[in-house]
């Protein structure tokens, strides 16, 4: 492998960036990477919430990259997939990157994850809403379960937000399953073997299956 290499690694909190949760996993992924050769020329940690558009310590890692004629590498791509500031920002810095868990990972993949990423931020929002609306419409009180007045109630608002978690999880998994198509597995059995490999377990843990796969490709 060879070659200088900028390690970027980020947690959502302060609480984990304190405490070191999360980021010894992914500082042992590209230390794990770098075992064959290649030397480390920085590492960078970002404490912040994926939801948020300010990244300092990323781009500090990107004018690094830059410097030294150095590839970015990061532990976890399905970690940042969802990421369309990330995303975007790589694909725009014209940095060499790599992904310590999907090495094969190219310019072509990152780009087309960044455009799923933005329109799945977007179209999560709009279903919540629409689920909420629907909910409403229904005669269903939205807040607490405490301050539901029955369990009918309760039991409408539960299947909300267990529809709600469903969609969050296929807008994380859509970025995935679109680099494992871009791979070369485009069937629904050939995704879930792709999905195993990875180690991302299905929704109610264990093994992915073909039906499985089918039911997240209905909500992206």
């Amino acid at each position: 492998m060879g070659g200088s290499f900028v390690s970027y690694l980020r947690v959502s909190t302060d609480r984990q960036g304190r405490s070191g949760l999360g980021l010894e996993g992914q500082r042992k992924a590209v230390a794990d990477y770098l075992a064959s050769g290649g030397s480390l020329v920085a590492e960078l940690v970002e404490i912040e919430s994926g939801a948020r558009d300010t990244r300092p310590r990323l781009a500090e890692a990107l004018a690094l990259s830059r410097l030294h004629g150095a590839t970015l590498v990061i532990a976890k791509l399905d970690r940042l997939s969802r990421d369309a500031h990330f995303l975007l920002g790589l694909q725009k810095a014209g940095v060499r990157f790599v992904a310590a868990d999907m090495p094969e990972a190219n310019e072509l993949v990152v780009g087309i994850m960044a455009v799923v990423a933005q329109a799945e931020r977007k179209m999560i929002s709009a279903r919540t809403k629409a689920a909420l609306a629907a909910a409403k419409a229904r005669g269903v009180r939205l807040g607490k379960p405490e301050n539901l007045r029955n369990q009918g109630a309760g039991q409408d608002r539960g299947r909300a937000q267990q529809a709600d978690r469903a969609a969050k999880r296929a807008q994380d998994l859509a970025p995935v399953i679109t680099a494992i198509r871009a791979a070369g597995a485009t069937s629904q059995g050939g995704i879930a073997a792709a999905l195993n490999t990875r180690g991302i377990p299905a929704p109610r843990g264990g093994a992915w299956s073909d039906v499985q796969v089918r039911r997240v490709l209905m909500l992206v």
